[in-house]
């Protein structure tokens, strides 16, 4: 865990919920799947957001408008100083996979993003499921477009594939040997149940972000697991889902 200062850079909406942050800091060392905490001043607790990608000393992190304090985001200018916890959290094993599928639902699509470039880096171009309720909700298509074959799905049917990925992993002959994901914790059970040879990336409401209040524990095969800390990144199988 680091603790620094970031300056915002770029603070622009994908869609009408969707925004796209990046940031100048210290964010070397910063690998797939781990996540930072950032310190919004009019509240309390720090919130959590998966690194969706690093290009030097710039941090690019997707978010939602799902609250307070999400909103309050969208308010922030260029130039403005955030308070940020990086490298939290356990990433991804690339090396577990030599033909990978990436599997991302709504918002958990963000973290992926830098998953894919980091197996680019390896010589290695993922197919790539993209879930999302509907054509207004898709974001970063195009990006994800140029480091694999994407597959996108729609619940609605309005762009893509209709139904959730998982349903397209079912009905489309695509080749893999294990699988990443990271969405609604309905589509990692729902995968997870389908095919354990995965790692996952589980969302979870944090008090600290790592590993002091037990706030984000889960039950798992090896007993009670921290998702800040033990995780985000869990084997598929490990997750005793309720």
């Amino acid at each position: 865990m680091i603790k620094s200062l970031f300056a915002l850079k770029s603070n622009v909406a994908l869609n009408k919920t969707t925004y796209e942050m990046k940031l100048t800091g210290d964010c070397s060392g910063l690998v797939s799947g781990q996540f930072v905490e950032v310190l919004l001043k009019p509240f309390f607790l720090r919130r959590p957001f998966g690194v969706a990608d690093v290009n030097g000393d710039e941090l690019t992190i997707i978010y939602k408008v799902v609250g307070a304090g999400t909103e309050y985001m969208t308010t922030l200018k260029k130039g403005v100083e955030l308070d940020i916890l990086t490298h939290l959290g356990n990433g991804f094993d690339l090396s577990k996979s030599k033909r990978p599928l990436i599997i991302g639902g709504g918002i958990g699509i963000a973290p992926l993003y830098k998953l894919c470039k980091d197996f680019n880096k390896a010589g290695i171009k993922p197919n790539i499921i993209l879930g999302y309720r509907n054509a207004d909700e898709m974001f970063y298509v195009d990006e994800f477009k140029k480091l694999g074959n994407v597959t996108v799905t729609t619940d609605d049917g309005s762009a893509g594939f209709k139904g959730n990925a998982l349903d397209a992993l079912k009905s489309l002959n695509i080749d893999y040997d294990f699988y990443y994901a990271c969405g609604p914790l309905v589509m990692l059970r729902a995968l997870a149940n389908f095919d354990k040879n995965g790692e996952i990336s589980l969302e979870a409401r944090m008090g600290c972000g790592f590993g002091a209040c037990m706030g984000c524990s889960i039950e798992t095969v090896n007993g009670a697991r921290r998702v800040c800390k033990d995780g985000p990144v869990f084997n598929a199988g490990e997750v005793l889902f309720a």
